[in-house]
């Protein structure tokens, strides 16, 4: 049985069409399944948390270790610390305590979720294929103007392997971000308006995400 493929145009850093490439149509014109993407982005979110949130039980707060009063005999409601999570300046109970709050969906479904986000920016028309991506120095004004040329001033660029140039370039521009192939993720692919991605970047994804 023949795997279904499409075909995306290829652009140069003008704009100008130079070519096509063909992948599966299973990695950006499938079923976009909104909820994996949800699953996914919130799986990537709650990894990120701190989780350092903590508070004193009484094994932790300081002081405490007489008996404020005597049991019986003053009048007053029996204390055994002034530490006790009744009082002011007293232990806390059952509050946060430093964890762990990443959890992981299933291989499948990351991949399909990754899918799905291509998926997404293709139908809409915000996916582009550029043949290469390349800057005379690591300048942040060069590359602006690249994305400029691009209509890309707000984008997700995925190239397929380290370039320290562009790498280096992107740094400084809040609206625009460089990964590597193997860092493509659902968060950051729907947090930006567009995708741009190399050739060779769309070669490792379809490697990554084919099968």
């Amino acid at each position: 049985m023949t795997e279904e493929t499409v075909s995306l145009p290829v652009l140069s850093q003008t704009r100008e069409r130079v070519g096509d490439v063909t992948v599966p149509a299973a990695v950006v014109a499938g079923p976009v399944r909104e909820h994996l993407l949800h699953e996914a982005v919130r799986s990537q979110l709650a990894a990120r948390r701190a989780g350092t949130a903590a508070t004193k039980t009484r094994g932790f707060v300081s002081g405490g270790g007489k008996k404020p009063w005597r049991q019986k005999g003053t009048g007053r409601a029996r204390a055994g610390s002034i530490r006790s999570p009744l009082w002011a300046g007293g232990a806390t109970i059952f509050g946060p305590q430093p964890r762990d709050y990443g959890y992981r969906i299933p291989a499948s479904a990351r991949k399909a979720a990754l899918r799905s986000a291509l998926a997404l920016k293709a139908r809409d028309g915000k996916l582009s294929v550029v043949d290469k991506l390349e800057i005379e120095a690591p300048k942040t004004k060069l590359f602006a103007q690249l994305m400029v040329g691009l209509h890309a001033e707000n984008a997700l660029v995925i190239i397929a392997e380290r370039d320290e140039r562009v790498e280096r370039a992107a740094r400084n521009l809040p609206l625009v971000k460089v990964l590597r192939a193997e860092g493509a993720n659902v968060y950051d692919i729907l947090r930006y308006d567009r995708l741009i991605l190399t050739q060779a970047a769309v070669e490792r994804l379809v490697g990554r995400l084919g099968s």
